[in-house]
């Protein structure tokens, strides 16, 4: 059995609203095993047979009954619990520094990682002003952000994150609550 991590993007917010007992129930209703929901976020953990082979699969598979059950364009990012603690481990900044918010944001699509990390490096405003630097670092398909706290929808990465083109391959999550997802 493998042990998988459903990272839902934009749940609860923006006017799409899914209880975790519901968003559960999808899960069992797939035959899924070992369901749980963690904060009402988006963030389901389960098990099913098959390994990272049957990511894609299983992704189509989930994404397309969230959006029969709930009725919103649902796009997922499908990690492994191996992968998501190796994700946490990596995590490059000093996620102590509390001035400044640790995330990790998930791409189902390396290249996407590559190109917003390019994005994060060419920003004007950090060249000119080194105390706003966001500090971004790639990784595969994961790119670690640290922004100061209070800017994370303000600055110019925010901005690029933010693009619709991203919507359909990119969620984001608090290292803090990726450590609740592993446990």
């Amino acid at each position: 059995m493998t042990v998988w991590i459903a990272l839902l993007r934009g749940v609860n917010v923006g006017g799409i609203t899914i209880r975790s007992a519901d968003l559960a129930d999808l899960f069992r209703s797939l035959e899924l095993e070992g369901v749980r929901t963690v904060l009402a976020s988006g963030n389901v953990r389960f098990e099913t047979g098959g390994g990272a082979s049957a990511r894609a699969k299983l992704k189509s598979r989930i994404e397309k009954a969230l959006r029969d059950r709930f009725g919103y364009d649902a796009w997922i990012v499908l990690v492994t619990a191996d992968e998501l603690a190796k994700a946490i481990e990596r995590f490059p900044f000093d996620e102590e520094d509390s001035s400044r918010q640790p995330w990790v944001i998930f791409c189902s699509d390396g290249d996407v990682a590559k190109e917003l990390a390019d994005a994060a490096a060419s920003v004007d405003d950090q060249k000119a002003d080194p105390t706003a630097f966001e500090k971004v670092s790639p990784h595969l398909s994961v790119v670690y952000w640290n922004p100061v706290k209070g800017t994370t929808t303000d600055t110019a990465f925010a901005k690029v994150l933010a693009k619709a083109r991203y919507k359909s391959t990119t969620t984001n999550r608090n290292l803090r609550t990726l450590a609740k997802l592993v446990d």
